[in-house]
C-alpha cells in the first residue's frame, strides 16, 4: 500500500504556507506555487469611517458606537475562510490524503471553524505554535515529530 501524500499548511493570520511531503517520507516541498497573503493592516485603517452615532438612552447626550467585531478579527476570520476553501479545492482534486495544520491557537481556532467537515476529518496532527516566520528550511526539523508516524 502506498504512503499517503501529506501536506503541512503552516499559517498564521497573515500569512499561510503550504507544504507536501509524499510517500510519508522526505523533505518538505511547496504544495503550492504561492503563499497565501491576508489582510495585516491594523483595525483603525480597515475600518477609516467614522463610527455611526446614538442617542444615550437616559438623556439627551449622543456617543459613538462600537463597531460590533473588531475588523482586523473579522478581516482574519475571512482569510481562514479562503485558506479553508482553498484546502477544499485541493482535497476534492485529491491533492493529498491528510493534512497537519500549524498555527497560532487563536488562528488555529479559526481555521477549524472554517473547515468543511471532509477537509476536517482529513486533519491528522495540529500544532498550536507560530511557525510562519521560520525559514523553510528549519521547518523540517520542527515538524519532525509529527512528520514520524
Amino acid at each position: 500500500m502506498p504512503k499517503p501524500t501529506i501536506w503541512v499548511l503552516i499559517a498564521d493570520a497573515h500569512r499561510a504556507r503550504l507544504f507536501r511531503r509524499e510517500g510519508g517520507d522526505g523533505e518538505l516541498l511547496p504544495a503550492l506555487d504561492r503563499e497565501m497573503i491576508g489582510e495585516s493592516r491594523p483595525s483603525r485603517e480597515i475600518a477609516s469611517d467614522r463610527p455611526g452615532r446614538s442617542f444615550d438612552s437616559g438623556g439627551e447626550g449622543r456617543h459613538a458606537m462600537a463597531p460590533s467585531t473588531d475588523p482586523a478579527r473579522h478581516a482574519q476570520a475571512s482569510f481562514a475562510h479562503d485558506i479553508a476553501g482553498r484546502l477544499d479545492k485541493e482535497r476534492t482534486r485529491h491533492a493529498f490524503d491528510e493534512l497537519i495544520v500549524v498555527a497560532p491557537p487563536e488562528f488555529l481556532g479559526d481555521l477549524r471553524a472554517a473547515m468543511s467537515d471532509p477537509l476536517r476529518r482529513m486533519v491528522t496532527a495540529e500544532f498550536k505554535k507560530d511557525l510562519s516566520k521560520q525559514p523553510t528550511h528549519e521547518l523540517q526539523s520542527h515538524l519532525e515529530k509529527l512528520l514520524e508516524r
